[in-house]
């Protein structure tokens, strides 16, 4: 494959191609002959045929029309219902990103727009949706991108030689290894390192949030070495699952990073959160803003169901996976057929208010690594439609007695479909309008909701492509973010309802929120997420009731929990027991083996055994720093 760039060249009519490069596993041909650009449809097609690679030809730079001339042509093609807020110029590659509230008019039909500036300026024009909320950290990243793409060109010219220009670690050979080197019988810090005879790959870098003497994966495990690994793969943005590859680039890591454009974007903006966190504390953050920075500039990002090749031997699918935005099964082809396996990460079968359920349908798969959040016996959850009219009896209640609702939640997932559950009851007028307090990361990511409605069920993508149908635009949401919004809330007269991270109580304004709320009989907490051992969340749920928690004079000082305690379990971005196993009767094809992790040690084990009984496949339920070896 060292010579596909020669070979595809050859094909083309001589010297009408100025320019070819890789964009990751993408093959980029720039053209200066502007009949080749104009007319290159069906001589494209079959080379993509003939090569079974994706193939994109382009005008050369030089031919394209100066920025001040372009901007005013595209200015007159695209309606102004449209409503443009900016145009990006990414010189190097001949490509604009246009940025508008309605995308589907600035696109036309059948793209006829986007042909027309195309023809009339040589650009190649790309549609983007500007957030229904303002999002800086949206703004911050196509500006990072765009500020670096001579940068960017680059890097991805060299990962695409890392495809094409053969086997760098000798001879041949079928072997495929996954390492543990956390999310093992735990909950936290996911961290999978898979190895073949070619390639070295780290599939998600977390943390533990909940576990202060075991926060972080096993990253000094012998066989893992920072300077051979090709490639991270993140299935989703939670700080469980992306926290710490920043700190990678600290350690000299340089290739990409694969993920969805939701995830890329939530996972930075909570990495960002995460470093503010540990400096309140008075810790030192293990990465700066610039590693973020570094990330997010060799990010690589995917639709759903697209396939690419990662390194000759790997070939990577994300598939929705429904337990947040842009949450992804990671499938990965190994070989050329030689084997696939398939990681869940979290993931939930049912449909819910915000996405639709995970695929159970692919075209091959040897090895499936499920999780196990909620695996054991006791852990059937209800439907989604009863957690639903729990939530709402809860919330009913706790307003017609005047008291405060604290919701507890992480910043993606949960926090934006308890918002759609509020909207309905509001628009339904089963409960009057009281304020709907936001607080932490979730409005920002609320934002990035707005941002990418394709990755959102059918229902919720409909409302948010007509502004004035946003739910997540409802007039008593209310977004808090500061001290004194806090103090006026918590001192004020009436019903509200909060939204706050984190959801196990450990940081962030949920706890603050807690302490305030705690002494009064009338307000109430619902926790709707996991909790892991020894968080205050769970202690909560456990029963006790006497807390201390330190003063602004720094002594400790005792608060008793008099407000109403609240578990819905149903509202889980993870799939109860009954779907776990309900999941592999409907797995097609069926896997020959099953690996368990990603929870309790107790869970675990019992998910694996009864899949095995059930479905005589065999399991595995490692340990962290076990390694695996599945041929």
């Amino acid at each position: 494959m060292s010579d596909i760039l020669k070979e595809i060249v050859a094909k083309l009519p001589e010297r009408s191609i100025s320019h070819s490069c890789f964009e990751a596993a993408n093959i980029i041909l720039y053209s200066k002959d502007k009949s080749i650009v104009q007319g290159n449809g069906s001589l494209i097609k079959s080379l993509v045929r003939e090569f079974k690679k994706r193939i994109e030809l382009r005008p050369d730079p030089e031919l394209c029309l100066n920025i001040e001339e372009t901007e005013k042509i595209i200015r007159e093609i695209i309606p102004e219902e449209a409503v443009i807020n900016r145009i990006l110029f990414d010189e190097q590659r001949s490509k604009i990103t246009i940025e508008v509230e309605k995308p589907g008019l600035a696109i036309g039909k059948n793209a006829s727009l986007l042909k027309e500036i195309k023809d009339k300026t040589f650009w190649i024009a790309n549609i983007t949706r500007t957030p229904a909320i303002p999002c800086q950290i949206i703004e911050n990243i196509r500006a990072v991108l765009y500020e670096n793409n001579d940068e960017r060109k680059k890097f991805l010219n060299r990962v695409g030689h890392r495809i094409y220009d053969g086997w760098l670690r000798g001879k041949k050979q079928e072997w495929i290894r996954l390492s543990y080197l956390g999310g093992a019988r735990e909950v936290g810090r996911s961290c999978i390192f898979l190895q073949t005879s070619e390639s070295r790959i780290l599939i998600d870098c977390g943390i533990n949030v909940a576990n202060e003497k075991e926060v972080f994966p096993f990253l000094e495990a012998p066989e893992f070495d920072i300077n051979e690994l090709d490639a991270i793969i993140i299935s989703h943005a939670n700080l469980d699952h992306a926290c710490l590859v920043p700190y990678l680039f600290r350690f000299g890591y340089s290739g990409p990073i694969y993920a969805t454009e939701p995830t890329r974007d939530i996972m930075a903006l909570l990495q960002f959160d995460y470093i503010k966190q540990i400096k309140a504390e008075g810790k030192e953050p293990l990465y700066s803003p610039d590693e973020i920075k570094k990330q997010i500039k060799q990010c690589i990002t995917l639709s759903f169901e697209e396939v690419t090749d990662v390194t000759p031997d790997i070939r990577l699918t994300f598939y929705n996976s429904g337990h947040v935005i842009g949450s992804s099964l990671v499938h990965i082809n190994i070989g050329n057929g030689l084997h696939n396996l398939m990681f869940t990460s979290n993931f939930r079968m049912q449909h819910t208010k915000l996405l639709i359920g995970a695929i159970s349908k692919f075209t091959r798969l040897e090895t499936l690594m499920i999780e196990a959040t909620y695996g054991g016996t006791d852990c059937n959850l209800p439907s989604r439609v009863e957690t639903e009219r729990q939530i709402k009896t809860h919330i009913k209640k706790a307003i017609e007695r005047n008291g405060k609702i604290l919701m507890p939640v992480s910043g993606v997932g949960r926090a934006q479909e308890a918002l759609l559950i509020f909207e309905e009851m509001f628009r339904e007028k089963t409960i009057k309008e009281v304020p709907v307090y936001i607080d932490g990361s979730v409005w920002d990511i609320t934002a990035i909701h707005t941002a990418y409605p394709e990755y959102l069920n059918n229902y919720i993508k409909q409302s948010i492509f007509h502004k004035d149908q946003n739910p997540f635009l409802n007039k008593n949401f209310k977004n808090i973010s500061s001290r004194k919004g806090r103090s006026d809330l918590v001192e004020s007269e009436g019903p509200a309802i909060i939204l706050a991270t984190s959801a196990m109580l450990t940081t962030g304004p949920s706890v603050y929120y807690f302490k305030e709320l705690a002494s009064d009989q009338k307000n109430m907490i619902i926790f709707t997420a996991f909790l892991s051992n020894g968080t205050l969340g769970r202690r909560l749920q456990a029963g006790e009731r006497t807390y201390n928690f330190e003063n602004t004079a720094g002594k400790n000082e005792p608060i008793e929990a008099k407000l109403e305690i609240v578990t819905i379990d149903g509202f889980s971005g993870n799939a109860g027991r009954g779907e776990l196993m309900t999941y592999l009767s409907k797995l097609d094809p069926k896997p020959k083996r099953v690996i368990c992790s990603y929870g309790e040690t107790n869970r675990v084990i019992d998910l694996a055994s009864s899949i095995h009984r059930k479905y005589k496949i065999e399991t595995n339920t490692p340990r962290n720093l076990d390694t695996l070896r599945l041929r």
